[in-house]
């Protein structure tokens, strides 16, 4: 079912892996180079909601996804660990709304995702991966790649005690940008961080993935985008991507934090525009 929810953005209720119902928005050129844009753990597609919202819709379409468990997409009980539910997700999205040689571009917890899909679809359908301030690995493996003000809070991510749960909601939104948002910015994205329960988080960041050797073969163009002052995940880790990737392009952004998109919004659309079109 699609409907019409504002002016030029189309709404759309998918059923991804195992019947997970998905809630999609896009919006832009019809037939400009597609963008199916993932968020990270605990957010939602509005994280995205510059670019939705920006003059990028005039040259790209742009899709934006709540990953399950998220936002107005279902929230199943236990149904996060295993890598095909996440891939069959992004594999319903593009083939239900004929997505062309998608660029996949993930942050945070998004990298993981699109790790998941390389590993169980392939690459072949895909034009292009952009990796900002991304995650790939999850459990032992990660460690070395998150920051300690992340590991700090992640105990309190997991409470379903109302106020050890909001203080530590507060605590993550604040470390997420290196600096401090205005407060409807602080205030909106908190909204939508409550929203997902402890336990979808305490499952998606309770699994072991280390996705090196599927990136290490990647053969599609990559964008690695990183904010210097990270204090979430650590610009370590898009280090380690280029390593892993010598034919990805590179952008590191000094004194921007978790969010590049947000924080730097014009430098973000204009590195992802001229990508999208050179790819």
């Amino acid at each position: 079912m699609t409907t019409l929810t504002e002016p030029h953005v189309r709404s759309h209720r998918i059923r991804g892996g195992a019947g997970c119902e998905l809630y999609v928005e896009e919006t832009g050129k019809s037939d400009g180079p597609p963008v199916l844009m993932l968020h990270g753990v605990s957010q939602s597609r509005l994280a995205w909601r510059r670019q939705m919202d920006s003059a990028l819709a005039q040259d790209l379409r742009l899709v934006a996804m709540d990953l399950r468990g998220h936002g107005r997409s279902e929230h199943p009980h236990d149904a996060y660990s295993e890598p095909f539910l996440w891939a069959d997700d992004v594999q319903a999205v593009i083939t239900t709304l004929g997505l062309d040689r998608p660029i996949l571009c993930g942050w945070s917890y998004g990298g993981v995702v699109i790790g998941d899909y390389l590993r169980c679809h392939g690459q072949q359908a895909v034009g292009g991966i952009v990796l900002v301030a991304a995650a790939t690995r999850l459990g032992e493996p990660a460690m070395p790649f998150l920051g300690p003000d992340l590991i700090s809070v992640v105990p309190g991510l997991f409470s379903n005690e109302v106020e050890e749960s909001t203080a530590a909601l507060q605590a993550f939104v604040d470390i997420c940008s290196a600096t401090p948002p205005e407060d409807e910015d602080f205030y909106s994205i908190l909204g939508y961080n409550t929203t997902v329960p402890p336990h979808v988080r305490q499952a998606m960041l309770s699994r072991t993935v280390d996705h090196d050797e599927i990136f290490a073969d990647l053969q599609a163009p990559a964008l690695i985008v990183h904010g210097l002052a990270d204090r979430v995940v650590l610009p370590a880790m898009s280090e380690h991507l280029a390593r892993l990737m010598p034919h990805a392009q590179t952008s590191y952004y000094t004194g921007i934090g978790h969010t590049p998109f947000a924080e730097d919004q014009a430098r973000f659309d204009a590195e992802l525009l001229a990508f999208a079109r050179n790819r």
